[in-house]
């Protein structure tokens, strides 16, 4: 029997959504059930701190969890390097602080102030004292990928005609367009968040489970068997088919 991976689209800091997610997994597959996280753990809502830090604490205690790295948790991680580095992947005229992005709604978690009339060094010296050791390092330590059998992991997509082995990190944590529309077979179902759609879609080449959380909308799980695909939801399992 195929071991059943589920998988948590964006959470995007919504502490009490993700804590329902992990219920519903609880109740479906047990305690000790196999989660992909897609990435995009902070930014947007209120409590990214509090999120890191329960996704930490699961790693710690040995569960089997994956944690993929997003876009938001990549400018976060880079924010915190000792000169802080920016996103060339970014729109001109767009940074982590950037009032779209979340950035300040992250650093509001950990108590700093980062406002806009204050000066960029002094909230990044607030922010390295402020952000926990172990919540840098569960940042640095995200994958960028997982194989699964039949199923490719990512936060964003592929870039489409490239190998999965060949794929480019950028790509892997920001690709939208190129990857959405394209109908080819990329070698493997590919499993990602990152661009948010109005429901759980399964576009027969790819399944996307991002579905808004970051601006209030709902967290989506879901549980793969193979490549057979059901949302979970507090009335049971619904099938997810192209």
């Amino acid at each position: 029997m195929t071991q059943p991976i589920y998988a948590i689209g964006d959470i995007h800091g919504q502490l009490e959504m993700l804590d329902n997610a992990l219920v519903l997994i609880e109740a479906d597959g047990g305690t000790d059930a196999h989660i992909i996280f897609l990435g995009d753990y902070v930014d947007r809502g209120t409590h990214s701190k509090e999120v890191i830090e329960r996704l930490a604490t699961g790693k710690a205690a040995g569960k089997p969890w994956r944690f993929l790295k997003g876009n938001h948790d990549r400018m976060f991680e880079w924010f915190m390097e000792p000169v802080p580095r920016h996103d060339p992947y970014l729109l001109v005229g767009y940074h982590w602080l950037h009032e779209k992005l979340g950035g300040t709604t992250t650093l509001a978690s950990y108590g700093v102030d980062a406002s806009e009339e204050r000066r960029l060094f002094n909230v990044h010296a607030d922010a390295r004292k402020a952000v926990p050791h172990h919540h840098l390092r569960f940042l640095q330590d995200c994958e960028i990928s997982i194989f699964a059998g039949p199923l490719f992991f990512t936060h964003a997509g592929v870039r489409p005609g490239v190998a999965l082995h060949d794929q480019a990190e950028d790509d892997l944590v920001w690709i939208r367009n190129e990857f959405s529309s394209d109908r080819r077979d990329h070698g493997a179902l590919v499993v990602h968040g990152h661009t948010p759609v109005a429901a759980p879609l399964h576009a027969g080449n790819h399944v996307n489970l991002d579905t808004g959380a970051g601006f209030g909308k709902p967290l989506t799980t879901a549980v793969f068997e193979g490549t057979q695909v059901h949302v979970l939801t507090n009335q049971g399992r619904q099938k997810l088919a192209p």
